[in-house]
C-alpha cells in the first residue's frame, strides 16, 4: 500500500490534472525532469568553450556527453524498478539528490578526465530521476486525466530542453561554463523541497518479495557492455577486440536477463510490460527519431559557434523559435492524438523533423553571424524542425506508456528514456566520424561545416525512417484491449469498478494502461474540477 504524507494534498492515483494539489506534482516532477534536461542541452552549448579551456579533443569532448548517457542508460531501468518497488517519489528524491552532488563535481573539475567521471556520476542520478518523473505523473493523477498531464509535462520539459542553449550561452558569456552545472544546485533544492510536501508517494502493490538482484545486474551489464560498443566502436579509438568483447558480453547479458526475467517470481522487468505491440512500435520510432534529434542537438550549436562565428549567447539565442513552438503547439499535439489517434502526429511530426534539417543545409561557413543572414539561412530551419519537434515530441511519450501497465509505469518510463538515451548516445557516439569530424575539427570552420552538412543529411534520413515507421506499425483505430483474456473464474468486475484502461476504446486500449483517448466510461470529473482532460483547453 503507497504511503502518504502529512503535507500531500491527494493520495496516489486520485490527484485531479487541474487542480493545485495537480499543479504541486507538475512543478516538482518538471523542475526535476529539467535539471536533467538542461544539462544534456547546455552541455552542447559549451564544447566548444569547454575544449578551450581544458584542452579536450573531440573524442574526449564526445565522451563528456556519452560518460553520463553511458551511466543513464546501463541503469535506467533499474531505476524504474526501483521507483516502482521502493516508491516512486522516494527514488526520485534520491536521483535529485545523486544528481546535484556530481554537478558541483563538474563544475570545478580541472581536467576531461575529472569531467568526464562526474558526468558519469550525474548519469547515475539521472537514472533514478529521469524514469521516476514520467512514473510519478503516471501513478498520480486519475486515470482520465493521464494523458493531459504526459502533453503539459511534454509541453513544459521541451521548453526546458530548448531554453537550455540560451540559458547556458548566458552562463557561459557572463560568468564560465562551469556555471552550467552549478545551476543545478538551486534547482535541485526546489524540487526536493516541493517533492517532499506535496507530491504523495506510490509503488507497485503487487512488487512483493526481494529485489530481482539477478534481472538488475544482468540488465545493467548488458546495457552497459552494448553502450560501450555503440561509443567506442564507430570512434575506432579502442582496440578491436575490446569492442567487441564488450558488444558480445552486453547482448549475451541481455539474452540471459530476457530469460530470466521470463521465470523470476518478481521480475524487474515483467515480461507484460512487452504484452501490447504498440509499446514496442513506440519504442521502436522513439529510437529511431530521437537518434536523429541526438545529432542535431549535438552538432548545431557547436557548428554556429565554430563555423559562423556566433557567440555562445548568440548560439543558445538561435533555438529560441524551438522553445515558443514547444510551448504553443505540444499540449495541442497531444490533444490531437487524443482525437486522432497518434499515428499521424507521429509520421508527420519525424517527417517535419527531417524537412528542418534539410534546411540546415542551406546554412554555410560564410553566412556570418548577423541578423540577415540568421534571418534568411538559420530561422527556416529551425523553424520548421521546431514545427516538427512539437508535433513528435507528447504523441510518443504518450503512446509509449498509455501501451504499458499502469502498475508498471516505472518500468515502462525506464524503458522508453533508455531507449531515447541509447538513441542519442549512438548519434553523438556515430555521427562525428560518418561526417568526417575528429580530431581539432570543432576549431576548424571549414572542416566542421563540411562534416555538419554532411551529418544533417544522415539525420534527415533517420527521420524519415521514422516517420515510415510510424505510420506502417503504430495503430489508431485498436478496439480490442490486447491484455491476456481473465481466468474463467474470475468474477467480471461491476462497471463502477473499471478504469479507463479495461475499456474498448476507439484509438488505443493497452494492456492495462490508459488510452491516448479515455474511454466513455471514464472516472467522471471530480468535485470542483472545471478543467478538460485534454492539455491544452
Amino acid at each position: 500500500m503507497a504511503d502518504t504524507h502529512e503535507d500531500a494534498a491527494e493520495s496516489a492515483g486520485t490527484v485531479v490534472f487541474r487542480s493545485a494539489a495537480g499543479r504541486w506534482v507538475m512543478a516538482a516532477t518538471v523542475l526535476g525532469s529539467a535539471m536533467g534536461f538542461l544539462d544534456a542541452t547546455v552541455v552542447n552549448v559549451a564544447l566548444p568553450v569547454i575544449g578551450r579551456d581544458i584542452g579536450a579533443d573531440v573524442p574526449e569532448l564526445q565522451w563528456v556527453l556519452d560518460g553520463y548517457l553511458l551511466t543513464l542508460a546501463a541503469l535506467i531501468l533499474l531505476g524504474g524498478s526501483l521507483a516502482d518497488r521502493y516508491g516512486r517519489r522516494r527514488a526520485f528524491t534520491v536521483g535529485t539528490v545523486c544528481f546535484m552532488v556530481p554537478s558541483v563535481l563538474c563544475a570545478v573539475a580541472p581536467n576531461a578526465e575529472v569531467l568526464i567521471v562526474a558526468r558519469a556520476l550525474q548519469g547515475v542520478g539521472a537514472a533514478l530521476l529521469t524514469p521516476g518523473s514520467l512514473a510519478l505523473i503516471q501513478a498520480t493523477y486519475r486515470p482520465v486525466d493521464r494523458a493531459a498531464a504526459i502533453g503539459m509535462w511534454s509541453a513544459l520539459t521541451g521548453v526546458a530542453s530548448a531554453l537550455g542553449p540560451l540559458l547556458g550561452g548566458w552562463l557561459i558569456d557572463a560568468f564560465s561554463w562551469r556555471w552550467i552545472f552549478l545551476i543545478n544546485v538551486p534547482i535541485g533544492l526546489l524540487v526536493l523541497a516541493t517533492t517532499v510536501r506535496r507530491v504523495p508517494e506510490s509503488r507497485d502493490p503487487g512488487a512483493t518479495g526481494s529485489l530481482d538482484v539477478r534481472g538488475a545486474v544482468l540488465a545493467t551489464a548488458g546495457l552497459a557492455g552494448v553502450t560501450f560498443a555503440l561509443i567506442e566502436g564507430p570512434r575506432g579509438q579502442a582496440p578491436p577486440w575490446l569492442t567487441f568483447t564488450a558488444l558480445a558480453l552486453g547482448l549475451g547479458a541481455l539474452a540471459e536477463f530476457a530469460r530470466t526475467e521470463r521465470r523470476a517470481a518478481g521480475p524487474m522487468l515483467p515480461p507484460g510490460v512487452f504484452g501490447a505491440r504498440q509499446f514496442l512500435s513506440a519504442n521502436a520510432v522513439t529510437f529511431v527519431v530521437y537518434a536523429a534529434l541526438g545529432g542535431v542537438f549535438f552538432l548545431l550549436v557547436v557548428f554556429l559557434q565554430t563555423s559562423l562565428g556566433y557567440s555562445p549567447l548568440n548560439a543558445g539565442a538561435a533555438s529560441l523559435p524551438v522553445t515558443l513552438l514547444m510551448l504553443a503547439l505540444s499540449s495541442r499535439a497531444g490533444a490531437l492524438a487524443q482525437r486522432v489517434g497518434p499515428r499521424v502526429p507521429l509520421t508527420v511530426g519525424p517527417l517535419l523533423l527531417a524537412a528542418g534539417m534539410l534546411l540546415m543545409l542551406r546554412i554555410g561557413a560564410d553566412d556570418g553571424g548577423g541578423v540577415r543572414d540568421y534571418a534568411v539561412s538559420v530561422l527556416p530551419a529551425v523553424l520548421v524542425f521546431g514545427l516538427g519537434l512539437a508535433t513528435t515530441v507528447a504523441p510518443v511519450t504518450a503512446t509509449a506508456l498509455a501501451a504499458a501497465p499502469a502498475a508498471h509505469s516505472g518500468v515502462a518510463s525506464g524503458v522508453n528514456n533508455a531507449v531515447s538515451r541509447l538513441a542519442q548516445l549512438a548519434a553523438v557516439a556515430a555521427l562525428p566520424p560518418l561526417a568526417g569530424i575528429g580530431g581539432r575539427d570543432f576549431q576548424d570552420p571549414r572542416a566542421l561545416a563540411d562534416g555538419f552538412h554532411t551529418a544533417m543529411l544522415i539525420t534527415a534520413g533517420l527521420a524519415v525512417a521514422g516517420g515510415l515507421l510510424a505510420w506502417a506499425t503504430i495503430r489508431s483505430d485498436v478496439l480490442e484491449t490486447g491484455r491476456p483474456a481473465a481466468p474463467e473464474a474470475a468474477p467480471e468486475p461491476a462497471p463502477a469498478e473499471r478504469g479507463p484502461a479495461t475499456e474498448p476504446c476507439p484509438y488505443e486500449c493497452p494492456v492495462a494502461g490508459t488510452p491516448l483517448r479515455p474511454a466513455p466510461s471514464a472516472t467522471p470529473p471530480a468535485d470542483g474540477d472545471t478543467g478538460s482532460a485534454e492539455p491544452g483547453t
